[in-house]
Formats: structure tokens, C-alpha cells, sequence
């Protein structure tokens, strides 16, 4: 419609051309659409999935801000949820942030987030509770990026030297 298509109408060359511009945003918007069906994706992920697809760079603009726009791209509301899963398994607020910084994310929106979910001292008290020994404790709760500030305020110092440390 858009390009004036109509029964009985003569396709001549700028027409055609026409058509051919419509049709290229059409198959960008279908191959984002089927990478969004999968999972939510970040504008900047979106972005390069339609990259790879081999989406002229003036589609793949067009197909990604008609999605945000329709609300299907939405980097806040991603951030909000990939890192209330995460937190939820028991990250820390450094994993997190690497996470989301990896899926796209842009920093300030990922800080947002981050900021939204339990503290992280409630976090690492709760995923520390099942574990006896505190050197494992700590050794887990340092792989899952929680700040020494947070390690030492839930298990106390690991400094030998240190009264009460944990060596």
C-alpha cells in the first residue's frame, strides 16, 4: 500500500523500486521478530543478530526502532528482569553487571536495575545459609561476584591475623 500497488497499475522502474525498498524492511522485521520469539534481546543484540542475518544497515535501523517503539525492545524492562533472575539464583551485583554489560545492556540502565533488587547482604546471607564450612562459602560467594564488602559484613574477615578471621 505504501508504494501505491494496485490492480491494473504499470510496475515501471521506480515503482519497483519502491517495492523492493518495502520488501526489504519487511524481511528485517521478520528476522527480528524471529530472533525476539526465542527470547528478549537487547536493542544493541538485536542490532547485531540482524548484522549477521546479512540485513542491509538502513532495515535492520528501521526494523529495530519500529520495535522499540512498539515496545517489543525494551532494555530496561530486559535489565529489570535478566537481573532479578540472576540475583534470584544467587549473583552477586559484579556478576550481574557483567552479565547484563554482555547481553548489550547499556551501564546506566544495567545500574538501575541493579539497584532495584534485595541488597546484596541479603543476597549472599541467603545463598551462604546452606553452606557450613565459611571458607567454601566465601570461595562461592567470590565466584558469584559479590563485593569483599559484602563477603566480610555476611562471614566475617578471612585474614588469618585478623580477631575472629576465618584462617
Amino acid at each position: 500500500m505504501r508504494c501505491g500497488l494496485a490492480a491494473g497499475i504499470e510496475l515501471e522502474r521506480p515503482l519497483l523500486r519502491r517495492l523492493r525498498g518495502e520488501l526489504i524492511k519487511a524481511e528485517a522485521l521478520t528476522v527480528a521478530a524471529r530472533s525476539l520469539r526465542q527470547r528478549d534481546l537487547s536493542r544493541r543484540r538485536l542490532e547485531e543478530r540482524l548484522e549477521r542475518a546479512g540485513v542491509a544497515a538502513g532495515a535492520r535501523e528501521e526494523a529495530v526502532a519500529a520495535l522499540v517503539e512498539a515496545g517489543a525492545v525494551d532494555d530496561a524492562r530486559l535489565a529489570v528482569a535478566r537481573a532479578a533472575s540472576l540475583a534470584g539464583r544467587g549473583w552477586g551485583d559484579a556478576a550481574i553487571a557483567a552479565r547484563l554489560e554482555g547481553e548489550g545492556i547499556p551501564e546506566a540502565i544495567a545500574r538501575v536495575a541493579i539497584a532495584e533488587l534485595p541488597s546484596e547482604t541479603e543476597r549472599a546471607t541467603r545463598a551462604s545459609t546452606a553452606i557450613a564450612d565459611t571458607r567454601k562459602a566465601w570461595t562461592l560467594l567470590t565466584r558469584r561476584g559479590f563485593a569483599l564488602e559484602t563477603l566480610e559484613a555476611v562471614l566475617g574477615p578471612l585474614d588469618e591475623d585478623e580477631r575472629g578471621g576465618l584462617g
